[in-house]
């Protein structure tokens, strides 16, 4: 009974988990600036930036004013921890930004091109010699919505389940580019 008795509650449960919730939110934010300075979002990643750091110097802050407190240190690398995968799975869920989808297909691409068109999504075709087997493909290029990209990838794997596709992340088109929102197209202009 004398251990629970000295025992500090604040320094060794209520401290480390308040520094543990801290990591999880600066590195989370910095994990979302990051994808945003990427994706050139100019406005945004400043922001994100300033709340990042204001909570990090928040948490080391009161690191260092605990520094033989061991159990701080271990709930400061674990909030760092979760904080990159919860950064991640937001950042996926978020799907900012455009991406580029390259289809190689063996099938005649008409068909596919055709479904492709009719979801909204303008494409780019050429006939092609695949490379190790010589045999004659064709390629179909994409841009879309990295929000679409699940939908996108349904038409293509019921036109051709064995097309090989590859998405790629776009951050700058000199075009204004449509894209389908709820039967209607919605021009989005990026670059100059």
């Amino acid at each position: 009974m004398g251990f629970l008795e000295n025992f500090n509650y604040f320094d060794y449960l209520l401290l480390p988990f308040m520094i543990f919730l801290a990591r999880i939110c600066d590195v989370t934010i910095g994990t979302l600036r990051i994808v945003m300075i990427s994706k050139g979002q100019k406005r945004l990643a400043p922001i994100l930036g300033f709340f990042e750091v204001i909570i990090w110097l928040v948490a080391i802050g009161r690191i260092m004013q605990n520094l033989d407190n061991w159990v701080c240190y271990i709930f400061y690398g674990a909030g760092f921890a979760t904080g990159n995968y919860i950064g991640m799975l937001l950042e996926e869920r978020l799907a900012v930004g455009i991406s580029q989808i390259q289809i190689i297909t063996g099938k005649n691409a008409a068909n596919l091109i055709q479904a492709l068109k009719e979801a909204g999504y303008g494409t780019t075709y050429h006939p092609a010699e695949g490379g190790a087997t010589g045999k004659l493909v064709s390629i179909i290029y994409s841009i879309v919505k990295r929000s679409d990209l699940e939908k996108v990838t349904a038409i293509v794997k019921a036109h051709d389940p064995e097309a090989f596709y590859a998405f790629a992340d776009v951050r700058f088109v000199n075009k204004e580019l449509y894209f389908p929102i709820s039967g209607k197209y919605k021009g989005i202009r990026l670059g100059k």
